[in-house]
């Protein structure tokens, strides 16, 4: 078997994502905790049958777990059986994205419609990421005029291709730019461009309106 070098890397970060102890993967797998410290540390790779245990304990797919399906579009598979669509309410909406990742802002840019990824957090019941200052989605996202504020559309979903289920989340508002005597508060969103650059203007999306759907098996 061959790996691409982070399969440590990617057995943490798919612990954390699952809130489990080294000790309960290592339950899981019916393996020792030191053992799973240990590849969670080098560079080694494991035996297919180990493997195929992590993934088991990890509730992903020995493929994922390697890191083959990095570039392959989500949702390629059938529907699950008897698909039932739900409607989310807002408060549910809410809780889904609390944890913050990356989501997608959707606005009329000068070339037309535009739809940008972003990393953000959810702070004060508003939507926080971050952009440069004078760059274009500073510019994009301004009116020109003075109290009025561009409505943009953001959206998130997550999909679990094993269980065929998934979410999506839309959220409607106007676009504020955070002025300097805020910039401080809402910092403490701690938003992290994955970007990287000087990216220290905050823009603060307050929902006017949330809607959601989740879409699973009966």
């Amino acid at each position: 078997m061959t790996g691409n070098g982070d399969f440590g890397r990617r057995i943490s970060y798919q612990r954390d994502q699952l809130g489990l102890s080294v000790e309960q993967v290592a339950d899981r797998a019916d393996m020792s905790a030191g053992y799973i410290q240990y590849l969670e540390s080098h560079l080694d790779l494991p035996d297919r049958g180990t493997v195929t245990r992590l993934a088991a304990a990890l509730e992903t797919t020995v493929q994922d777990l390697l890191g083959g399906g990095r570039d392959r579009p989500p949702g390629p598979g059938p529907a699950a059986a008897d698909p039932t669509l739900e409607v989310l309410e807002p408060e549910e909406c809410l809780r889904l994205l609390a944890p913050g990742g990356i989501g997608r802002v959707a606005f009329n840019g000068p070339d037309g419609p535009t739809v940008l990824p972003v990393n953000f957090k959810l702070h004060d019941g508003a939507i926080v990421f971050r952009t440069t200052h004078g760059g274009p989605m500073d510019q994009d996202l301004r009116t020109g005029v003075a109290g009025v504020e561009i409505k943009i559309g953001f959206q998130v979903d997550r999909i679990d291709e094993a269980q065929r289920e998934g979410w999506s989340v839309l959220i409607q508002g106007p676009a504020h730019h955070v002025p300097e005597d805020e910039a401080e508060k809402v910092a403490q969103a701690g938003v992290t461009p994955w970007a990287g650059g000087e990216r220290r203007l905050h823009i603060r999306i307050v929902p006017h309106r949330i809607t959601g759907r989740r879409i699973h098996g009966l």
